[in-house]
């Protein structure tokens, strides 16, 4: 069994739609992930491109959505770790909440850099969550440094 890092996260007053479209866009993506997002998210086969300065990029093809409730990307391209995995965005209604259930699924093995993709990924789900909610977002290359191989970057 592949090991995956999951979260869940609860957007108060915030109808699906709207944490949906900040997740297709690269102006809905840079707002809260990273600053260097282009391409478009929305259909079956596009590819957006993450970029985070010098420390590296993802590039994210889309492979199934049915909006407003799910979204699967595949990592196509950028650090071996992450090639060939997939990123699973579930969301729905539940009171005056929009649940979101995350899934960064199929990792070959444990390893480092999987336990530091956990928690940046926790961070910017935060920051998504600060967006939606009318607080002040932490996309990179503003967002919470967890540990050296940040500061590197930083640097």
């Amino acid at each position: 069994m592949m090991p995956d890092i999951l979260h869940r996260i609860g957007f108060k007053n915030v109808a699906p739609q709207a944490v949906f479209d900040a997740l297709v866009t690269a102006d809905g993506l840079s707002r809260w992930w990273t600053e260097g997002t282009t391409g478009q998210g929305s259909a079956v086969g596009d590819v957006v491109h993450f970029q985070f300065g010098d420390r590296g990029f993802f590039d994210m093809k889309v492979v199934a959505v049915e909006m407003p409730t799910h979204l699967r990307w595949q990592v196509v391209d950028g650090p071996a770790e992450w090639v060939g995995t997939h990123v699973n965005w579930d969301l729905r209604q539940e009171g005056d909440y929009t649940i979101l259930l995350f899934r960064h699924e199929g990792w070959k093995e444990v390893v480092e850099f999987m336990h530091h993709c956990s928690t940046k990924w926790g961070g910017f789900l935060l920051s998504l969550k600060d967006l939606l909610e009318g607080r002040t977002a932490s996309p990179w290359p503003r967002d919470v440094h967890i540990d050296n191989w940040c500061d590197q970057v930083a640097a």
